[in-house]
């Protein structure tokens, strides 16, 4: 016989149901609006986390070093990690701010022939399409995008003394990190799981930043040395902002691809020149990316093609340009944390590639240290 069930009991666990997707989506709601709202200080924030864990080993190896038979302290190691970032990020905040005055300089100067350049590839098609694309072109309104880029560009700077500021501290408070992570769980074994968890989240973002950042200059460099040899001017800055549009994946060389080309072609106002370069750099970042970037990454992300675009556009969104660079490390985060919480495992295996989020790459070494260190007999000593 079909069970009886109580029709009251029903409605009780319907109108519960209701109440839970409205309250995720008011709690959504209201955590997409605090993303847009403090989105500097957040993009700050992640940003400062990243470089922490990608620096976190140079701790180490300043701990190794000896001056005669005195050993470096902790202390001391976190400052020289703190001093290193900071120059790192003043470096590239001064070739950021100079290359982006020269491209919007550019911008300036080649916006009236870039236009007639691009409505003269139209002219096979007739004078009247040529002209209609031309009107187009010369509507479109540069201005707000320059005063955005001269925007961003202007908040590079206190962004690189915000992201140190943070650095600095999480360094300090990395040397009670497990022994506040055993109380907060109350117990060394959750404690070491969510080690376990973050030390996961760890390695694949850090290999993916480091094989991602050498491929960028690897390709930047063939850039800036495919221009030089066609004598082309712009050729350092197109070969950083193609490392800087490598960060972004699957559209970032597309685009860096076209910008090449119709620079070269505006310069030159010679289509043999345009296209060649056009076919060069394509073929560059697709032996890069198809070649180089499996090989060097192998099974480190093993995320799905479609979750990064919709990670893309979703961040872009949110955060701008600077969000669609954190879409990956954020995405992969997301899909580590989901793969150990048992309700939210199915979001996890859709982010997935091939549907196991929470296989580890043969060789990962991080956990074990973790392990060890939250399992010694005192956290704090």
């Amino acid at each position: 016989m079909p069970k009886k069930t109580d029709p009251d009991q029903d409605a009780f666990l319907t109108v519960s149901k209701l109440q839970s997707w409205f309250l995720g989506i008011i709690a959504f709601a209201v955590i997409l609006f605090l993303l847009v709202q403090a989105k500097f200080l957040l993009i700050s924030l992640a940003i400062a986390i990243m470089l922490f864990s990608l620096t976190s080993d140079a701790i180490g190896y300043f701990q190794q070093l000896r001056i005669g038979s005195a050993k470096v302290s902790i202390w001391i190691a976190s400052t020289l990690a703190v001093l290193l970032i900071a120059t790192i990020l003043i470096m590239a905040s001064a070739i950021l701010l100079t290359q982006a005055n020269t491209v919007v300089l550019t911008i300036l100067q080649y916006a009236d022939p870039a236009q007639r350049a691009v409505a003269e590839l139209f002219s096979w098609m007739g004078e009247d399409v040529e002209t209609s694309v031309l009107e187009w072109l010369q509507g479109i309104r540069f201005g707000p995008y320059l005063t955005s880029l001269a925007g961003q560009a202007g908040n590079i700077a206190s962004g690189a003394v915000l992201v140190t500021l943070f650095v600095g501290f999480m360094f300090l408070e990395r040397i009670w990190f497990s022994t506040k992570l055993t109380s907060l769980m109350g117990d060394k074994e959750s404690a070491v799981r969510v080690q376990m968890i973050i030390s996961s989240i760890i390695h694949r973002v850090n290999r993916y930043l480091v094989v991602k950042a050498v491929i960028s200059v690897l390709t930047g460099g063939m850039v800036y040395g495919a221009m030089t040899l066609f004598d082309l001017e712009l050729a350092f800055a197109m070969g950083v902002l193609t490392f800087v549009l490598n960060f972004i994946p699957n559209v970032g060389s597309i685009i860096a691809t076209f910008i090449v080309a119709l620079v070269s072609y505006v310069q030159t106002g010679d289509t043999v020149i345009g296209v060649s370069l056009f076919f060069i750099v394509g073929f560059l970042q697709f032996v890069v990316g198809q070649v180089l970037d499996p090989v060097l990454l192998g099974r480190t992300l093993r995320l799905s093609s479609f979750g990064i675009i919709a990670s893309l556009a979703f961040w872009a969104a949110v955060w701008g340009i600077v969000g669609m660079f954190l879409a990956v490390p954020i995405m992969v985060s997301i899909m580590i944390v989901c793969s150990h919480i048992k309700e939210l495992r199915p979001i996890a295996i859709l982010l997935s590639r091939d549907g196991l989020p929470d296989h580890e790459p043969v060789g990962d070494t991080t956990v074990i240290p973790a392990m060890a260190r939250l399992k010694s007999s005192d956290p704090a000593e």
